[in-house]
């Protein structure tokens, strides 16, 4: 009888560690997932501030071609796409975009959205100078706009790649936004 509790105390030591060794590795994994990502250059993460075109050579004899694409949250109420679905640039010059939103939605919503590049190892030497990205976008319910990209595209892209799908996801943040204030408000 007298084994009982001392196997219990020691499964017992056993699921309490195994708990602690679980929670630290998902703590560690967004960084261990960030930096397997950049020894791959898989992650198509591009810069969330502008860059500064500081008057790159152009390569005139080499054409990239870049795609657009858009989705908008589940359950949004805009419509979101770009004005062209795809154009061929030459890396090094400074090329312009235009993204047309509307709130179908009879309230104001503020929209954010979040890109990405693909193929990842491709996100380093895409540049953007203006980016909708890069600020909140509010709208008035049942209005529309036309969203400005500035961007060039880094002439010493890897030649392998021909091909870059710039991919903006829409997020609705006006409910985060008011809990937001009224955090700050209370204190």
């Amino acid at each position: 009888m007298s084994q009982a509790p001392k196997s219990n105390r020691k499964l017992l030591t056993m699921l309490i560690l195994g708990s602690i060794g679980m929670f630290g590795f998902g703590f560690a994994l967004v960084p261990l997932y960030d930096v397997l990502c950049d020894t791959l250059g898989i992650n198509g993460k591009t810069q969330n501030t502008a860059s500064s075109y500081d008057a790159v050579v152009v390569d005139q004899n080499r054409t990239v071609t870049i795609e657009f694409v858009t989705q908008v949250q589940s359950g949004m109420p805009w419509e979101f796409a770009p004005k062209v679905n795809q154009i061929t640039v030459h890396p090094g010059a400074l090329t312009h975009a235009k993204f047309l939103v509307k709130n179908l939605s009879a309230k104001n919503i503020i929209g954010q959205a979040i890109p990405s590049v693909s193929p990842g190892q491709g996100a380093a030497y895409f540049n953007k100078t203006e980016c909708f990205c890069f600020n909140q976008q509010p709208l008035a319910a049942d209005t529309s706009a036309e969203l400005p990209l500035i961007f060039y595209v880094d002439p010493d892209l890897p030649a392998s790649i021909n091909t870059l799908t710039l991919s903006y996801t829409l997020y609705d943040i006006t409910d985060k936004l008011a809990v937001s204030a009224k955090q700050g408000a209370a204190r």
